[in-house]
């Protein structure tokens, strides 16, 4: 059996899903490991993953205006909706919605590629509004 590992950095512009498919396979397939299980986490509270549609990216849009709805920013003319706003007030927020969709994947590798199903792939989901680098950690075992 043989493990590997390794952290990507990615950056995200501003709030919303980001594809990173591409950077992961590019990695598995230097690897030259043909069967396997790959572990993909993210080192944050305030980003997540997750495997969708990665044919229209209306999906990923709607899934955003789902999020917010369900943790929203306090409005600014008001009282804050959490007591926790150290960093913003998106800060709250992010956590909840990164304990939605949670910060670890397995991803089965079949003949050397991710057995994703045809329109699926593998987004980080950027929680807060600023830009900020993102680690996500790669673990191969097969």
């Amino acid at each position: 059996m043989k493990q590997i590992q390794t952290t990507l950095t990615v950056t995200a512009p501003h709030r919303g899903l980001y594809e990173i498919t591409k950077e992961i396979t590019s990695w598995l397939s230097a690897q030259e490991m043909q069967t396997g299980l790959l572990s993909v986490f993210c080192r944050h509270t305030s980003a997540s993953l997750t495997i969708q549609e990665n044919a229209d990216p209306d999906v990923g849009r709607d899934l955003e205006d789902a999020l917010d709805a369900l943790a929203p920013e306090s409005p600014p003319e008001s009282s804050s909706l959490y007591r926790h706003t150290a960093e913003g007030p998106d800060d709250m927020p992010a956590h909840i919605k990164g304990m939605l969709t949670g910060v670890n994947l397995s991803i089965p590798v079949t003949e050397g590629r991710l057995a994703l199903g045809t329109w699926q792939g593998v987004y980080l989901i950027e929680n807060r509004s600023r830009p900020r680098p993102r680690e996500i950690v790669l673990h191969l075992v097969g």
